[in-house]
């Protein structure tokens, strides 16, 4: 009930599928249950000056939601924007209680109830989803199946329950009318795309009598803020498909919101309003041919040439849209040669840098390297002249200690000698020798290498 009270033109805007109030009151009866619409219905009445207070803490909350919606839907975006080569094919099999069989039952009386619209479709299946609004004298339900839908619209539109004929439509599906798909957009690749707004029913792309697609589609959501979700973004942004691959792939979706026809059941003659006198005026006369030079003729060939005046006037739209298509197409190509241009002379750059990069650093370890072998040289020549200047104080440390010992014995040897002569007794002086006998192998130990005997001058010098 809430949600039939939030507009008073509920039942007159069924065609719309995206923002008709009576489809969204009803979505969101069944949503969210009648509280929340009467709690809805009551803020707007009521309150206005409370409601204001709390505004700006609520658009911070719808702000922080809204963020957050997108952030899913960018991760989930994320998700499939891998290869699309292998795709599942579609579930063919029929949902039940899906939104194309809902119904629309219309020009009821406030005394309806629940249980009687029950028992007037029951026998055609089985029933969810019942809504009824006694104040505007509709309601809504779900078949499930549409074979059972369509043979309950068929037999039950148009029956008189209580003086009234009653109005059995289909209502409006939650779905949008995609545009300016690729060649290679198929059914399944069209599901994979819109899934990312919500859960879909049906995602069919449009083809010709020959097969091909015509770059239109359709797709049915389960719930209504789901084709909204879809609508808005793709408005806003632009929702690429496949890859670039020539011109034409190139090719954002357009989302449009899709008024669905019925082109089963038409308009019966029994739905015609026959007490309006115009009816029958408009009934006196049957089918047939202007007569040549009649005022019907005249006019008739006045509307004739205005039907030919649109055709030419869309002929020509058609041809001007085909030019700027290829000049769009023209500038898009030369924009990809200097992206792609623009593109080798960054790496281009960046090779150069690169280069002159490794080329510094090979120069400074070479360097390093270079010093690196200056420093060993160094530390080489060091340790060799510390090696030699040790060996020369060795040497020269070995020879002092030589020459200490070559003093000691040629001063101990004659030594030895004078007191063997002075033990010897008498004063014939060295026991019967003198120094000069003694023999050249004895001197030669304890001379110089000038013939001069240090020990024998110091034995005399004892003396």
């Amino acid at each position: 009930m809430g949600g039939g009270n939030r507009n008073n033109d509920g039942p007159m805007k069924m065609n719309d599928p995206i923002h008709g109030s009576m489809d969204g009151g009803m979505d969101s009866a069944m949503n969210e249950g009648m509280g929340g619409g009467m709690g809805g219905g009551m803020g707007i009445g009521r309150g206005g000056g409370m409601r204001g207070g709390r505004g700006g803490r609520g658009g911070i909350e719808r702000n922080m939601a809204n963020r957050s919606q997108d952030d899913r839907l960018m991760e989930r975006i994320m998700a499939i924007s891998g290869p699309t080569h292998d795709l599942p094919p579609q579930e063919t099999t029929e949902k039940k209680f899906s939104g194309r069989n809902r119904l629309y039952i219309g020009n009821l009386t406030n005394d309806v109830t629940d249980e009687e619209i029950q028992q007037m479709f029951q026998q055609y299946g089985e029933i969810s989803e019942l809504f009824v609004n006694k104040e505007k004298n509709f309601a809504f339900l779900r078949m499930d199946y549409r074979v059972n839908a369509e043979k309950a619209k068929h037999e039950l539109d148009g029956t008189m329950r209580k003086g009234r004929a009653l109005k059995v439509r289909f209502a409006p599906y939650s779905q949008i009318k995609v545009k300016n798909l690729t060649p290679w957009v198929s059914n399944e690749l069209l599901e994979r795309a819109f899934s990312v707004f919500g859960e879909i029913e049906r995602a069919i792309v449009i083809v010709d009598d020959r097969g091909k697609s015509t770059g239109e589609g359709i797709v049915e959501f389960c719930r209504k803020p789901s084709a909204q979700l879809a609508l808005r973004k793709c408005t806003e942004g632009c929702y690429f498909l496949t890859a670039y691959v020539f011109l034409l792939s190139l090719r954002p979706v357009v989302v449009e919101p899709f008024e669905q026809q019925d082109d089963i059941d038409g308009y019966p003659d029994k739905t015609l309003p026959r007490k309006n006198p115009e009816f029958f005026k408009a009934r006196d006369i049957g089918p047939r041919f202007a007569q040549i030079g009649s005022f019907e003729h005249e006019y008739g060939t006045r509307w004739k040439q205005l039907h030919e005046l649109y055709k030419q006037k869309e002929e020509a739209l058609k041809r001007e849209m085909a030019m700027e298509e290829e000049k769009l197409e023209a500038q898009m190509e030369f924009a990809r040669y200097e992206h792609e241009t623009e593109l080798l002379r960054e790496q281009l750059r960046m090779r150069e840098a690169d280069r002159e990069r490794q080329k510094r650093e090979w120069e400074m370890k070479e360097r390093q390297a270079e010093e690196q072998r200056t420093r060993e040289e160094e530390l080489r020549r060091r340790q060799q002249e510390e090696m030699a200047m040790r060996i020369r104080r060795q040497e020269e440390e070995l020879h002092r200690r030589q020459q200490e010992n070559n003093l000691f014995m040629q001063g101990y040897i004659p030594f030895k000698f004078k007191e063997q002569a002075m033990r010897g007794g008498g004063g014939g002086g060295m026991g019967g020798k003198n120094y000069d006998s003694v023999s050249n192998s004895d001197r030669d130990g304890y001379g110089q290498p000038d013939g001069k005997y240090v020990g024998f001058k110091r034995l005399r010098t004892f003396d």
